[in-house]
């Protein structure tokens, strides 16, 4: 015995929708519609998905608040260097300051030297203050993002 005939009145969106996805060779338009009654009916899938998603965006909001924690302490400590700076510094003579600014411009060159080279071999003032944690390249989604435990108490 055959399959039962099914009439459907559809959306006139959706009928463009369903008739677009068809024009693939091999795709047919009772093949999509049996595809999503499957998926319809099984909600294990529909959770699946909900579930991967929420993990991801519990990924996301971890990593949302570690970058915030990061730019606070970046803007105090840079608040605290200027200030310092500018009580503790006294003024340069006129006649030192050109010596003084082809100094300063080696000294800022070196600096950031320094800077490069602790980035690139990882760790540095961050990794002094316990900041950085290792970033799962092979992490289930997707490169880059990190697994760590979220809200509902999973991890992956």
């Amino acid at each position: 015995m055959g399959k039962p005939r099914l009439n459907l009145r559809l959306r006139p969106e959706l009928l463009v929708r369903l008739e677009a996805e068809t024009r693939r060779p091999g795709v047919t338009k009772n093949a999509v519609i049996e595809k999503a009654l499957e998926e319809y009916f099984q909600p294990a899938i529909r959770l699946r998905l909900e579930e991967r998603l929420l993990e991801r965006l519990d990924a996301f909001e971890v990593r949302q608040g570690e970058i915030e924690r990061d730019v606070a302490l970046s803007l105090e400590t840079l608040g605290q260097f200027v200030l310092y700076w500018l009580t503790r510094t006294d003024p340069i003579p006129e006649g030192e300051r050109e010596t003084a600014h082809a100094l300063g411009q080696r000294r800022f060159a070196y600096f950031i030297e320094q800077v490069a080279r602790k980035v690139r071999r990882g760790g540095g003032l961050a990794g002094q203050l316990g900041m950085t944690a290792p970033i799962e390249a092979s992490s289930p989604d997707g490169p880059g993002v990190r697994t760590r435990g979220t809200r509902s108490g999973l991890t992956s």
